[in-house]
């Protein structure tokens, strides 16, 4: 009668090995859609809203959070596509200096993406089991980068493991 109890016992922790292991689940990449790109960053995103993120989050919170980035966006190269425009003009007179404005004005717009999606992911999507990031990645077919905007899903925490 001991062995039965003791296979009973070793088929419980091989149960529960299975269910410990998470599964991952692949990023949603958001795409710049805009008519102007410098520097790899597009001058607005994508606003349709994925299938994958259907009962997981409201059409509305997501429209409102790319149309925040969107708004951004839209000052921050207007700006950009003029000092280019004057850094290419003056670029042989100034040995090139003349672009570092739009280099460092792409930096100031990038970093202020990063910190609406920092206030949008604590107040709203980390509650939700997601995570929003503005990251370059290389283009299909050339060596040329862009920023996309990626959404991924944070494991779920295993509340009855112990510890």
């Amino acid at each position: 009668m001991m062995p039965n109890f003791d296979a009973i016992e070793a088929y419980d922790e091989l149960e529960m090995g299975h269910t410990a292991e998470v599964l991952a689940v692949d990023p949603i990449l958001i795409k710049g859609n805009g008519n102007v790109t410098i520097f790899g960053l597009s001058s607005r995103f994508d606003s349709t809203f994925p299938t994958r993120l259907v009962g997981k989050v409201a059409p509305e919170e997501f429209s409102s959070t790319v149309c925040r980035i969107n708004r951004v966006l839209q000052k921050s190269v207007a700006v950009n596509v003029r000092w280019l425009l004057f850094g290419c003009i003056c670029c042989c007179c100034t040995l090139s200096c003349s672009l570092w404005p739009v280099v460092c004005l792409n930096r100031k717009a990038i970093r202020s993406v990063q910190k609406i999606l920092e206030w949008e992911n604590n107040h709203l999507y980390y509650k939700l089991g997601m995570q929003w990031k503005l990251q370059r990645i290389k283009s299909n077919g050339n060596n040329m980068t862009e920023y996309v905007l990626v959404i991924d899903f944070l494991p779920k925490q295993q509340l009855f493991r112990p510890d």
